[in-house]
């Protein structure tokens, strides 16, 4: 019998709880649960989750803080929970290194989505990680293997899903893509929900890679259609 995924729910709100389970036991996969960050750290030490279901309020650690911990030493996706809408929430959380973001209330639907599109992501870049792939110009290396960025021979900081846009960017020099085509691929669903994720997410990597992140020579914008990846 194969077994099921492992997925964490950190959230000290138990009408969450009972969404969350509903979902997750419905798609077949096994939810574990903690109320507080620190709990919530602690488990996932031990447990060793497939994905991570992570609220930003939280008692003890919050969110923020639990999602650096994990970062430091796995790749675990990790979906965060707000019941804000604010930009600035979502920025520092993908700069922290999140892969997905939900705003309270959510859909069940919306949810299942979200968790089965980065389970799919994770297992395909697992099968992927003997393929070397390097891509290289003047200024920029990108080694898939080892996912790091080195800028002018120093090793970059970039998020996971900073370093799949670039990546995907940087496989197809010159060619013009839609936010939305774009969110499409790091996400592997039709379903979008702020194309302006893609924004924060350029934004961020230019200030990583760029000499002057106000006149991008690498990433460009399109005006009016969307970015393409330059060779210099």
């Amino acid at each position: 019998m194969t077994q099921k995924l492992k997925i964490l729910l950190v959230d000290d709100e138990e009408s969450i709880k009972r969404v969350v389970e509903q979902v997750l036991s419905k798609d077949g996969y096994n939810l574990l649960y903690a109320a507080d960050g620190n709990e919530g750290w602690q488990k996932f030490r031990k447990e060793q989750p497939d994905l991570v279901i992570l609220d930003i309020m939280l008692p003890e650690k919050d969110g923020f803080e639990v999602c650096t911990l994990i970062r430091r030493e796995f790749e675990t996706p990790i979906i965060m929970l707000s019941a804000k809408g604010d930009i600035v929430d979502k920025s520092v959380g993908f700069n922290l290194g999140a892969d997905d973001y939900l705003t309270k209330p959510f859909s069940p639907v919306e949810l299942s989505l979200r968790v089965k599109a980065l389970i799919r992501r994770s297992i395909n870049l697992n099968k992927d990680k003997n393929q070397e792939n390097i891509y290289h110009n003047k200024q920029l290396a990108i080694n898939e293997k080892r996912r790091e960025v080195v800028v002018r021979g120093e090793k970059a900081d970039l998020t996971p899903k900073e370093f799949d846009l670039l990546s995907f960017l940087a496989k197809h020099p010159g060619q013009v893509f839609t936010r939305e085509q774009l969110f499409k691929n790091l996400w592997l669903e039709d379903y979008i929900s702020d194309p302006g994720t893609i924004t924060v997410l350029i934004r961020k990597i230019r200030t990583k890679i760029e000499n002057d992140p106000a006149k991008p020579e690498i990433l460009q914008t399109v005006w009016g259609v969307g970015y393409k990846f330059m060779e210099i």
